[in-house]
C-alpha cells in the first residue's frame, strides 16, 4: 500500500543561520519557509512516507489561496469576497512544491516516491469566506473559484506532482449544495491527466453516495477518529467504481500516540473491504496541532504496520 499524509505539519518559518542567509534577509531575498519545507520533506522521507507534501507551512489552507486570487480580500484573519473571483495572476503553491521535489530528489532516486500538490477546494473556500459584494449566493462564487483554481491544478500537474489533492472538509457538514460542489470539482479536474484526490473530514454517512460520484480518482476520509465511517465504507463499497480510498488510519485530532493493535485492526478491516491495491494509508487529517515528536511516532507506526501487513 502507498503511504502519504494529508497535509499540514507543526513546522514554522526558520531564522537565517548562515552568513549568506543573514545577508539576504534585510534585502528581502531570504525565504524563511524554504528550510522549513526541506526539513519536513526530509522528515517524511526518513519515516518512509511514499508520497510527501511540502507541509503547508507558509499559511493556513484558506489564507494561502485567497491572498492571491482576485475577488478576495484577507484582513483580520478573515477571508472576504469583495468582487468577482478571477484566476490568480501567478502560481500559488508551485514554488513550494518545487522546493519539496528538489529536496526529495537529493534524498532518493526512487521514481515511486514523489510530491503531491494540495489545493483547498471551491466549497470549503467559499464557505470559509464572507460575501461582502458582487455575489448574491455562494453557489455562483463556488463555480467561479473552481474556474480560477483549475489554473493552479494545471500548474501543479506541469510541475510534476504525483497527484493532486483537493481539500473539501465542508462537504460532510450538510450545509453545502453537493450538486454545485460536484460541478465545481469537475471543473477543477476535467483537464488533469494525473490522479486527483478529494479529502473530506467528518462523518460521511449521509453524503457518501454523493461523494462517490465526484470526478476524482481517490476519495480520502478519516477512519481512525471516526467510528462510523468504516461501517459506511463497508455498507457502500459497490458505489466506488474504479476509485481508491485514502484511508485515514491515524488519529490526527489526538495528541497521544495511537494504540498499535487498534490501528492494525482498522487497516486490516480496510484491506478486507477495498483490497490492498485500492488503499492509500494516511492520517485522518493534517498534523499541525500535534507535537512534532508525536507526529514522528504516529507516522512511524503507520509505516511500520504497512510494511507488516503487505
Amino acid at each position: 500500500m502507498i503511504t502519504t499524509v494529508v497535509g499540514s505539519f507543526p513546522i514554522e518559518a526558520k531564522e537565517p543561520n548562515t552568513i549568506s542567509d543573514k545577508i539576504k534577509k534585510p534585502l528581502g531575498l531570504y525565504d524563511p519557509y524554504k528550510k522549513a519545507i526541506e526539513e519536513i520533506v526530509e522528515l517524511q522521507y526518513d519515516l518512509g512516507i511514499d508520497i510527501v507534501t511540502e507541509g503547508q507551512v507558509r499559511d493556513d489552507m484558506v489564507a494561502l489561496f485567497v491572498k492571491h486570487i482576485p475577488g478576495f480580500t484577507y484582513k483580520n484573519n478573515s477571508s472576504l469576497i469583495t468582487g468577482k473571483i478571477k484566476k490568480p495572476n501567478h502560481e500559488i503553491t508551485v514554488k513550494d512544491v518545487k522546493i519539496a521535489q528538489k529536496k526529495l530528489k537529493e534524498l532518493t532516486s526512487d521514481s515511486n516516491k514523489g510530491v503531491k500538490g494540495i489545493i483547498t477546494g471551491p466549497s470549503t473556500i467559499i464557505y470559509s469566506s464572507h460575501i461582502e459584494s458582487f455575489y448574491k449566493n455562494k453557489d455562483k462564487a463556488i463555480i467561479d473559484y473552481a474556474h480560477a483554481i483549475k489554473h493552479e491544478a494545471k500548474a501543479l500537474e506541469k510541475a510534476g506532482c504525483k497527484y493532486i489533492q483537493i481539500d473539501e472538509p465542508f462537504l460532510s457538514t450538510g450545509i453545502v449544495n453537493l450538486d454545485t460542489a460536484q460541478k465545481a470539482i469537475k471543473i477543477v479536474t476535467e483537464d488533469i491527466k494525473i490522479p486527483t484526490a478529494m479529502h473530506v473530514c467528518g462523518d460521511i454517512s449521509k453524503v457518501f453516495k454523493n461523494l462517490a460520484k465526484f470526478d476524482v480518482d481517490i476519495l480520502d476520509f478519516e477512519f481512525a477518529g471516526n467510528n462510523t465511517n468504516i461501517r459506511t465504507l463497508e455498507d457502500n463499497r459497490e458505489y466506488l467504481k474504479n476509485k481508491k480510498i485514502g484511508f485515514g488510519c491515524i488519529n490526527s485530532a489526538s495528541r497521544d500516540l495511537d494504540k498499535e493493535e487498534d490501528v492494525e485492526k482498522l487497516i486490516k478491516r480496510g484491506i478486507t473491504i477495498m483490497g490492498e491495491e485500492n488503499l492509500l494509508l494516511d492520517p485522518d487529517c493534517g498534523l499541525k496541532k500535534v507535537p512534532l515528536p508525536t507526529v514522528k511516532d504516529k507516522l512511524n507506526l503507520m509505516v511500520k504496520l504497512n510494511q507488516k501487513l503487505q
